[in-house]
């Protein structure tokens, strides 16, 4: 089945940047188009129309060309999905439909996908086909107005693994069904069966800590229905959350201010991202929070921001630097960057940096452990910022209460979690600790007498 959906750059619309936006084009009936944005913009002639990708020889500053193509090729296959899913469903607003429901953040459109058909006015979602489902749904719409859209994102990924595991094994989940028996089997699926689409190669099964979310929030969810007496009461105490310790980097000032000091053209378009990233690093928020940020934020030099997350007031105070980059290249005003192309971007920024030295990470598949390495530019991510942020501050002495209240961490086990600090690192700050306290008093001046 093939369905008339190609990119396009279009010159006519070229920004005062320079560069000109990348659309999907969908043709869903002989007289009727739609343009989908990728959120991806180059020069114009690095463009190659027949083609439809970038050229190879984009200039570094713009991004890498095979990085950029490959995540063109990611997007039109989920583009060509939702159009599959629009007409196999017979939906007959389908340019309405995809052009609602695309988005470049999507993840996946596999069998578990319910798009918010209300929201295209298209008509209303499949009625649940269990009790359970019907209060999963309940559960996620009363939490819309209440949560940040990353929370209910982890929600919605809960009822998407659910429903996968389902399909996988041909039946549908109810709540009498939540034994120790379902929990192994789930738990088995998601490590190894679980199909992650869209990606180059099938990848089949998520990592531990993935899995740790999901059982967590199975579980809240679940109390929550009992709680409010919707459900009859359910034993989940043997529905463990497994948990390993997450891999990723950080960036010290010296590092940070090599991505900052990177030579780049005027009005070039890598400028913002840098900027903003740099932002971040010298704040300690999170990109839902630090990508927001109003002029109305700063006062006194400081920042009041109520972190999106969890909805907890911080202060921050702001250095010199944070501060120029907020009032005077930014002149108070953020602009609107989504985090996909952001983490494209400030990858390119890092290799541009020369942040290129092979950085090996390790997680668990069941009994095996998996060894990924990737040189340090390519571990970068909007969320480097703000752990960049808290091993800086630890490691230059700053207490990790005051620390916390800035990062708005709310207890310390959390705040650990953050610290990317090496055994080298590690070790250099213990012995400034030693030097700091002098000798061992009485132990000290017997050694010397041994000696």
């Amino acid at each position: 089945m093939q369905f008339p959906i190609k990119p396009i750059c279009p010159a006519s619309k070229q920004k005062k940047d320079g560069t000109c936006p990348i659309f999907f084009q969908y043709c869903y009936s002989t007289d009727q188009r739609t343009l989908l944005n990728t959120g991806l913009s180059i020069p114009y002639q690095y463009w190659n129309p027949s083609k439809g990708c970038i050229k190879d020889n984009l200039p570094p500053q713009f991004g890498i060309a095979t990085t950029l193509n490959a995540e063109l090729i990611r997007q039109l296959r989920l583009a060509q999905d939702l159009a599959i899913y629009a007409a196999t469903n017979h939906l007959e607003s389908k340019g309405s439909f995809v052009k609602a429901n695309f988005n470049p953040a999507l993840q996946e459109v596999g069998p578990e996908f319910h798009p918010d058909l209300s929201r295209a006015q298209i008509g209303r979602p499949a009625k649940p086909t269990s009790e359970l489902y019907g209060q999963l749904e309940n559960y996620i719409v009363s939490k819309e107005k209440r949560v940040s859209k990353a929370t209910l994102t982890v929600f919605k990924n809960v009822r998407n693994h659910l429903q996968a595991f389902d399909s996988f094994r041909g039946k549908t989940l109810d709540f009498k069904e939540l034994d120790y028996n379902y929990y192994e089997a789930f738990v088995e699926f998601l490590t190894y069966d679980y199909a992650q689409l869209r990606k180059k190669q099938a990848v089949y099964g998520v990592k531990v800590n993935t899995i740790g979310k999901t059982i967590k929030q199975l579980r809240v969810f679940v109390k929550d229905r009992v709680r409010r007496k919707l459900i009859h009461p359910v034993d989940l105490s043997d529905y463990k959350i497994p948990e390993e310790e997450s891999d990723a980097i950080y960036l010290t000032h010296d590092e940070i201010e090599k991505i900052y000091t990177v030579q780049l053209p005027e009005l070039n378009s890598l400028t913002e991202y840098r900027n903003l990233f740099v932002l971040g690093c010298l704040t300690g928020l999170r990109f839902s929070d630090y990508s927001q940020l109003k002029p109305e934020d700063l006062r006194r030099d400081m920042l009041y921001k109520k972190q999106e997350k969890s909805e907890h007031w911080v202060v921050i105070p702001l250095r010199k630097e944070a501060k120029l980059i907020f009032t005077d290249q930014f002149r108070n005003r953020i602009p609107k960057l989504s985090n996909p192309e952001f983490n494209l971007h400030i990858k390119t920024l890092g290799k541009m940096a020369g942040l290129t030295q092979p950085i090996k990470f390790s997680y668990k598949k069941g009994n095996k452990v998996i060894d990924v390495i990737k040189p340090k530019y390519e571990w970068i991510t909007s969320h480097t910022a703000r752990r960049s942020f808290c091993t800086n501050e630890f490691l230059a002495g700053t207490p990790v209460k005051l620390i916390m209240k800035i990062s708005g961490h709310k207890n310390e086990k959390d705040f650990y979690k953050y610290i990317r600090v090496s055994p080298e690192e590690a070790a250099n700050k213990i012995k400034e600790l030693w030097e700091q306290r002098g000798s061992m008093g009485a132990f000290s001046n017997g050694l010397k007498k041994v000696c």
